[in-house]
């Protein structure tokens, strides 16, 4: 009896630093992380969100396995994205719906700790002068918008345009749950919008109306300001076009 053949497929790292790795395999995605609370908060809040996500194939820390989700990212940071109008509202239309539903059982960020690590990295960016003191001091003032105390909604938390997917006007799927928790609305609506600021139209047109820009806007600038500095320690480039840097130059006046 002839053995049978086994249907082999590549691997492909999807992103790798210190802290974590994604690998793909085929149609699994084997995340490998060295905090276990991460993936422990990722399978947790897939489970409750009521949108659509990964499936879960198991999980044996310190590696989860998720299933692919079809569709394509809505873009990536740094260029236009493909996806259209219509797009871009349904997914607004999603994390309404995700924003709406109860919130989990596990404690979010606060505002004052936020704080604290804006001061923090706004001291690292200016003595290692990474960027022009007065783009680091300007977006510092325009931040603080972001830290004033909210409504907080069951927020995504790492919501990045390359973590949504869609096929046509449809969401397929949204990956990378592991900063669920209780948050600010905006943030997320910031975080998908960061380096697309054309696209906050089309996004709210499916969200609602009772977004405040100016407090996205403020965000824009505590995103970038926060990843900075590990984006330079981990291997990648926020200086890249369309990326932190620039969404912080473009906020001077």
């Amino acid at each position: 009896m002839r053995a049978e053949r086994v249907q082999r497929s590549n691997v492909e790292v999807v992103v790798a630093h210190r802290q974590r790795a994604t690998l793909r395999v085929g149609e699994v995605f084997l995340k490998v992380d060295g905090d276990p609370a991460h993936a422990d908060i990722e399978v947790r809040a897939m489970a409750l969100a009521p949108i659509p996500t990964p499936a879960v194939l198991w999980h044996q820390p310190p590696v989860l396995a998720i299933a692919a989700v079809p569709g394509q990212a809505l873009g990536v940071l740094g260029e236009p994205s493909p996806a259209p109008s219509s797009a871009w509202a349904a997914v607004g239309a999603a994390i309404r719906k995700l924003h709406d539903a109860p919130l989990p059982p596990w404690p979010g960020p606060e505002p004052a700790s936020l704080a604290a690590d804006l001061d923090k990295e706004c001291a690292w960016l200016l003595d290692n002068a990474v960027l022009p003191a007065a783009v680091v001091r300007h977006n510092r003032e325009i931040a603080q918008a972001a830290l004033q105390p909210r409504k907080k909604v069951f927020v995504h938390g790492d919501l990045q345009i390359t973590h949504v997917f869609v096929d046509g006007d449809e969401v397929t799927g949204v990956i990378d749950w592991s900063e669920a928790g209780p948050g600010d609305a905006l943030s997320d609506l910031a975080t998908l919008t960061l380096g697309h600021e054309e696209r906050l139209d089309d996004l709210l047109a499916g969200y609602g109306p009772d977004a405040d820009r100016e407090v996205i806007r403020a965000w824009w600038s505590l995103r970038s300001l926060l990843a900075s500095r590990w984006l330079i320690e981990h291997g990648f480039d926020p200086d890249a076009p369309g990326c932190e840097f620039d969404v912080l130059r473009a906020r001077m006046p």
